[in-house]
């Protein structure tokens, strides 16, 4: 494939994004034949206008509005913060656009998955016990039941214990030696300890700082979130420590999981410690369950299932410029594979869709999802200016300094990841958004209060897309990162699992790219693989205070 400089990614569009660093001076030869000069040199994933802008004038990539030029601008200039501001097309019911060119599926249509069927119909691509508290004052109980179990029960990395660092500092500090010389010798990373329940992934324990003391919203959200986690296809059982008083009940979990699951019938043992007494009556029955469940638990056994079993969570984080042309769309042909398979897919983070409205709000099926999608979006963008900041405030100085200057940018490139399909479902906070199809859940643009939704919502694998590199994963679902440039992918090979620089590099196409993350993504859902997030323990568990989170 050839190898381009730059890229024009929509025909409506007028600006290109520099694909490598281009000198002061650099010739531009367009397609018709046209040329012009770089006033600038401009860094790989920025953009610089393909003709003169007046002050005020729209830019336009990927086909959407995504700012304003604040002076005139002569063409082939740098286009960043000290010339660009935010700026996004306003939105409206629309006609129903639904028709969508839907890519080949001969090859995947019979291919399956190892997972773990639970009684409901739905198929876990991991079997965790989970362990949590109602109230962060469980916290404290909570942590003494993690050392108990993991140690005994071999759920420990030898990759988390730096003490074998820590005693050669010693070493050298006590012999006068300079710190600095010392050389650690390399540790196994993620090396497990052999476990007593090899069917049981891992016993994960979901620590959080809510529960009581916020808002009866809050605390019912967060009651919603757990269980989310409790009905959970990767879930086998929990464990939940009530200290009783708390504004989230064990009556509303229980509720929130009917809603879930009206048959639900998993272990689940719920102990208030205003009821128990004393923490040593509290602990030992919290022991005795927990234990019985993961005998109960270590009986399941991976048997096939089909790719329809899948709710895949498509996220990104520390996103960069060529996000949006890489590793996104290549998320996007995929998802457009796994609907046409009925698998369901989850598109959140709705600060990062600013712009991209009048396109998803089309996309959907009916009016109805539609006026629900829009509201959802007006509403949490009113809530942010309220609180004086809005979706334009969105993009990171990271994002910035990586070619994503304003929000509607970043947006148009994140919406990349939900391709082309219409949109089956439209969902809130905390619900469940496994529909088969596209799933639009309205979340924070932050990483792990997103993850985290995604998977309460039912997720049980998600594929999280980085630019800079985000050391992001999640208690109970696998999170596959794939790096948008090859730069990245070397540098961090501890995070990354996949590769899709080679788009940017001509390499690969975009439909190659997406075949080779599902083959990835099937090994990694029949457990034949783990990825760095679960190698390293990136258990992160961030619950939304439904606040301004951008």
């Amino acid at each position: 494939m050839e190898i381009k400089l730059f890229l024009k990614i929509h025909p409506a569009d007028n600006v290109y994004v520099a694909l490598q660093d281009l000198p002061t001076g650099f010739e531009v030869v367009e397609e018709d034949g046209n040329s012009f000069f770089l006033k600038q040199a401009v860094a790989a994933k920025h953009k610089f206008n393909l003709r003169p802008l007046r002050q005020h004038e729209e830019v336009y990539m990927y086909g959407v509005l995504v700012g304003k030029v604040l002076e005139d601008t002569p063409e082939g200039s740098l286009l960043h913060t000290h010339n660009l501001r935010h700026a996004a097309e306003s939105f409206q019911l629309g006609t129903r656009k639904l028709a969508w060119p839907k890519p080949d599926i001969t090859a995947i249509k019979d291919k399956t998955f190892q997972g773990y069927h639970r009684s409901n119909g739905t198929v876990g691509t991991a079997n965790y016990w989970l362990v949590i508290p109602l109230v962060f004052c469980e916290n404290r109980n909570i942590n003494i039941l993690k050392e108990a179990l993991n140690e005994k029960l071999g759920y420990v990395l030898k990759s988390k214990d730096y003490s074998r660092e820590v005693d050669q500092l010693l070493a050298a500090y006590q012999s006068g030696a300079d710190i600095a010389t010392v050389n650690f010798a390399d540790t196994a990373v993620g090396e497990p300890v052999k476990t007593i329940f090899p069917q049981v992934d891992g016993i994960k324990f979901l620590n959080h700082e809510m529960g009581c003391g916020g808002t009866r919203m809050d605390s019912d959200a967060l009651c919603g979130l757990l269980a989310g986690y409790i009905v959970h296809p990767n879930v086998a059982g929990a464990t939940v420590l009530s200290l009783g008083c708390q504004h989230a009940q064990a009556s509303i979990l229980r509720e929130e999981i009917a809603k879930r699951d009206a048959n639900f019938d998993k272990p689940l043992y719920i102990f208030e410690q205003q009821v128990e007494g004393t923490e040593k009556e509290l602990m030992q029955k919290a022991l005795k369950a927990t234990f019985a469940g993961l005998v109960q638990a270590n009986q399941l056994k991976r048997e096939p299932a089909p790719l329809s079993k899948l709710c895949v969570g498509l996220e990104c984080g520390g996103s960069d410029g060529f996000s949006g042309i890489s590793a996104n769309p290549a998320l996007g042909y995929l998802s457009d594979m796994l609907v046409q398979l009925d698998s369901a897919m989850i598109l959140a983070e709705f600060p990062e869709l600013c712009g991209v409205e009048q396109e998803l709000s089309d996309r959907c099926e009916t009016e109805e999802l539609a006026e629900k999608f829009m509201t959802l979006m007006r509403q949490y963008n009113a809530k942010a200016e309220a609180d004086g900041s809005g979706f334009y405030a969105n993009p990171s100085p990271g994002n910035i300094r990586d070619g994503l200057i304003t929000d509607a940018i970043k947006s148009a490139g994140a919406a990349k990841k939900g391709g082309s399909s219409p949109v089956k479902d439209v969902v809130d906070y905390p619900e469940l958004a496994n529909r088969p199809g596209l799933n639009l859940l309205c979340t924070p643009g932050n990483d792990v209060e997103s993850t985290t939704a995604e998977v309460a919502a039912g997720a049980n694998i998600v594929l999280f897309t980085t630019g800079l590199g985000t050391p992001t994963g999640n208690p109970i679902a696998p999170v596959i990162k794939l790096a948008t440039n090859t730069k990245l992918f070397e540098k961090m090979p501890d995070i990354i699992d996949i590769n899709c620089g080679t788009i940017i590099e001509g390499t690969e196409s975009i439909e190659q790219a997406a075949h080779r993350i599902l083959a990835e993504l099937i090994a990694v859902a029949s457990g034949e693989k783990k990825t760095k997030a679960t190698l390293l323990g990136q258990d992160d568990f961030i619950p939304w205070r439904r606040g301004v989170s951008l």
